[in-house]
């Protein structure tokens, strides 16, 4: 890590974070619910390529929103684990957007979705191995000078491994976390899918993981299926409620964490107001569980 990003992420320890409540993805159909009846609801995310423009009403709203609510940016559109270079205009976007926003937490995906000039929509695993560790880093080095903040990175859902990794993903993270001074956003979810779809314990995978690190949680639904020899397969969709193993996966998260930001994320198939904040409801009952 460079001595200019060093200082920049020293002095960054005094800017606002995320409390230690629910929170939800914000959709635009709930503005006024939001506003009205927020219930155990104490901050909002937003994906940072949906507010990238320069007016009309999206940028009005977040606007309104951000004097109530602290707002998380979460980027889905950098592709911080691809081979090429970071977009450039696609930076610059982004710095400005943080830059007028002040957000209380902003966060991208350990991932790639780039190819020469083709952006893939979707979100692609990597394998852990020496050259692509340093490639993240350089790009998280380049993406935190350029914004002026630290970063969070998220844990992806996988579907296959690669044979060629050498890292453990907790591992992977926990030196990433290290070189960059970036922190960490567990999607417990996304270990859930994981560990269904490649077979190891999502409790031992929580226990490798470098908690200390974390800034935010995200929960959010999965698709079950079954791969072509009858298996379970888990697809992260973001479309419906959290299931009852990943509620139970959070328990054990947060006895060790202690108190976190957790966001609920519902993508697709977007329910109506009163069943998104039942979901917070929830995980603030969670987190009132947490042992004194």
């Amino acid at each position: 890590m460079s001595q200019r990003i060093g200082q920049m992420l020293d002095s960054s320890r005094t800017d606002t974070h995320l409390p230690a409540m629910p929170g939800v993805g914000y959709k635009p159909q709930h503005f006024a619910e939001i506003l009205e009846a927020p219930g155990p609801v104490g901050w909002l995310e937003i994906h940072a390529e949906n507010y990238m423009g320069d007016g009309g009403r999206p940028l009005a709203q977040l606007r309104h929103l951000s004097e109530r609510f602290p707002i998380s940016v979460h980027g889905v559109g950098l592709s911080i684990g691809g081979e090429g270079a970071l977009d450039a205009d696609h930076l610059a976007r982004l710095k400005h957007l943080v830059g007028w926003l002040n957000p209380a937490s902003f966060s991208e995906h350990l991932a790639w979705s780039t190819h020469d000039s083709h952006f893939l929509n979707d979100l692609l695993p990597l394998p852990y191995t020496d050259a692509t560790l340093a490639r993240i880093c350089d790009h998280i080095d380049q993406v935190q000078e350029v914004v002026g903040r630290r970063m969070l990175l998220e844990n992806p859902s996988s579907y296959l491994a690669f044979a060629e990794s050498s890292w453990s993903e907790p591992d992977f993270l926990r030196e990433i976390a290290k070189r960059t001074g970036c922190g960490l956003l567990l999607d417990v979810n996304n270990v859930f899918v994981s560990a269904t779809n490649l077979d190891f314990s999502p409790q031992g995978y929580i226990d490798a993981y470098p908690l200390a690190h974390v800034g935010e949680i995200h929960l959010g639904g999965h698709d079950e299926d079954t791969d072509d020899h009858g298996r379970p397969l888990l697809i992260d969709s973001h479309g419906r409620e959290v299931v009852d193993p990943v509620w139970a996966l959070l328990d054990h998260v947060l006895e060790r964490s202690g108190p976190k930001p957790i966001l609920i994320e519902w993508d697709t198939d977007v329910p109506d107001w009163p069943v998104l904040r039942a979901e917070a409801a929830r995980a603030q009952q969670a987190l009132e569980r947490i042992p004194a």
